[in-house]
């Protein structure tokens, strides 16, 4: 993996050339790759995620990708739903996103390939968008709980998967059933780590699972979360992508 910047005007884009070199596009990165609006217009958008950020799955001349603008939720959205304070580029919310998910996509850990993020600046403020690989055939933990298809073998990959990530050091802030992907193989993704961070090991471990927790309990399966405590305190099975 090969991350590059380049600017065009007030946008500025980190992106890993492989990845948008796969996708043989023309041209191969500008500004237009993260508008909703370019890729309906060339017909491309495939599907969308739910959530507010409302992501798009897009078919990128073969290349499967989702795209992610960022959007705020709760009391701060009423005043800025997509504008964030500028301190800096690389302290912005997308490029610090993408370079976590490339570190820990070469260490070998189940998170979605990067392909850019977009910054654009507004004076003192900025609006953001971030493209990854799709998962091919995944569906969220959250998905799989509501259709009744979870066993305790697959509960327990989500606890050895989240242990993993964890033992890499790795606060998800926002740890819950949404975010974590299972794909047709059974395998265990993590997804969506903005505001996520590096860290030595502490009470945050707990916190994350606590969370995920309480995401457990709105879709009413409680008792599932026994089941993924079991596989994080067994880590004796590696993951295999």
């Amino acid at each position: 993996m090969h991350l590059a910047t380049c600017r065009t005007g007030k946008v500025f884009i980190l992106y890993d050339a492989d990845s948008v070199c796969d996708a043989n596009l023309t041209p191969q990165i500008t500004p237009q790759l993260f508008s909703p609006r370019h890729w309906r217009e060339k017909g491309r958008v495939v599907g969308e995620a739910p959530g507010r950020g409302s992501s798009l799955f897009l078919d990128a001349d073969g290349a499967q990708w989702v795209l992610r603008p960022y959007r705020r939720g709760g009391l701060m959205a009423r005043l800025a739903k997509q504008r964030y304070l500028w301190t800096g580029l690389e302290r912005t919310r997308a490029f610090r996103e993408l370079r976590l998910t490339a570190e820990l996509y070469a260490q070998d850990l189940p998170v979605p390939r990067p392909v850019a993020a977009a910054v654009t600046r507004h004076g003192p403020s900025y609006e953001a968008a971030l493209i990854t690989v799709r998962i091919p055939g995944a569906l969220s933990l959250a998905d799989r709980l509501i259709e009744d298809r979870t066993s305790d073998t697959l509960l327990e990959a989500v606890g050895r998967t989240i242990r993993r990530f964890h033992d890499a050091g790795l606060d998800h802030v926002d740890l819950n059933a949404r975010n974590l992907l299972v794909d047709a193989q059974e395998q265990v993704w993590l997804i969506d780590l903005d505001r996520c961070r590096l860290r030595q090991a502490g009470s945050w471990q707990e916190a994350n699972l606590r969370r995920l927790d309480r995401s457990l309990e709105k879709f009413g399966a409680s008792e599932a979360g026994s089941r993924i405590r079991r596989g994080y305190a067994d880590d004796s099975t590696v993951w295999r992508g």
